[in-house]
């Protein structure tokens, strides 16, 4: 697996096929990234469980954090870890320990590690790392698109804007590059001053 670039059918296929999601390294304070991952996915249906040893007696949107993998005691679709690239391997491991094993591990966008990817991919399991579930969905969903993002899918309807625990459908055609007229002109602009 190719894991510098995905298809966005991978992608799409994943998130379409998960159910539930244990985030590693997930926080109760609402100006981290950990908790606006979290907040966004439950708010799309996803049944969101927090792993955090330092945040345990407490509740993440209502949701009890856990100190561990090991700890949630139900079967878990993806591991999504939002911890440095140093910590991954071992969240790897201790995943691979789970009864039944996930189906996916997810690194967040800046994680990355080669060897840990190789381990669960020879388990059976697969793997997306340097991404983000929250942008991958809002990209597929066109989401994203409502903030003047060019989220590269086309559909001829506008997204609905999703309520309490609707996912949006992933399922819209993706396209190449987006450029447009005006960035070409605006790119040649740039590089020939008059």
């Amino acid at each position: 697996m190719n894991h510098d670039a995905y298809d966005d059918n991978y992608i799409r296929a994943i998130l379409n096929g998960v159910k539930s999601i244990a985030m590693v390294g997930a926080s109760p304070v609402n100006v981290r990234p950990s908790y606006f991952a979290f907040k966004y996915l439950a708010q799309r249906g996803y049944d969101m469980i927090p792993v955090n040893p330092g945040h345990v007696g407490k509740s993440l949107l209502g949701k009890p954090f856990v100190a561990s993998l090991l700890d949630i005691g139900r079967p878990v679709d993806m591991i999504d870890i939002f911890r440095n690239s140093s910590h991954i391997g071992p969240v790897v491991d201790e995943a691979l320990k789970m009864t039944p094993p996930p189906k996916v591990i997810w690194m967040q966008l800046g994680a990355r590690d080669d060897a840990a990817a190789a381990k669960a991919e020879a388990a059976g399991l697969t793997v997306v790392m340097n991404r983000c579930p929250k942008i991958e969905y809002g990209r597929l969903s066109s989401e994203i698109s409502w903030m003047g993002v060019n989220s590269r899918t086309l559909s001829s309807k506008r997204a609905p804007m999703p309520t309490q625990g609707m996912r949006l459908s992933l399922n819209r055609m993706s396209v190449g590059g987006g450029e447009t007229t005006a960035s070409d002109r605006a790119a040649k602009n740039k590089n020939d001053p008059a």
